[in-house]
């Protein structure tokens, strides 16, 4: 079973609303994956353990037909460790995750962008309007990113498998 963890900055707006949507698509599209199970999960850089998610971002999912249940938690290089791949929202929170496995180059290499090509802006105290135009963004744009990290994951371990058995 694969592993990809989504980290923001509180873990009750952006990488939970990440995580519920990942969770929808692969659910619906079983190839994303190539036909693996799949465990997504989320955490903050800053988050408090047991926070509840916000209701904006409940709103957001719930306009897309999502349902999301959990409660936030902090980031930990055990986290780090156990995921696959890390999907950060920004460039400094994928900065923080890889100070936590400093020195660990194989951990610190799976940390990387949600969106290489910009930050997920932080919606919180912008009203529902800014959730529910994130939650559409990231339903756009995940797929896409979900069929790319699962296969670049897929090619490292066939790698090192073949590796292994040279």
């Amino acid at each position: 079973m694969r592993t990809i963890l989504f980290i923001c900055t509180g873990n009750t707006c952006r990488s939970p609303m990440a995580e519920a949507i990942a969770r929808e698509i692969l659910a619906r599209e079983g190839a994303v994956a190539g036909g693996e199970r799949v465990l997504v999960e989320s955490a903050g850089i800053a988050a408090l353990d047991g926070g509840a998610v916000s209701d904006e971002t409940l709103g957001a999912l719930s306009a897309l037909g999502i349902r999301h249940e959990g409660r936030s938690k902090r980031l930990t290089a055990d986290m780090v460790r156990a995921a696959d791949v890390v999907l950060a929202m920004t460039p400094s929170h994928a900065d923080a995750a890889r100070r936590l496995v400093s020195g660990e180059q194989e951990h610190e290499s799976k940390v990387m962008p949600v969106d290489p090509r910009a930050a997920m802006e932080d919606p919180i105290g912008m009203g529902q309007d800014a959730y529910d135009r994130l939650a559409r963004v990231l339903r756009d744009s995940l797929p896409l990113r979900l069929r790319e990290v699962l296969a670049q994951r897929r090619a490292k371990v066939n790698h090192c498998d073949q590796g292994a058995s040279a």
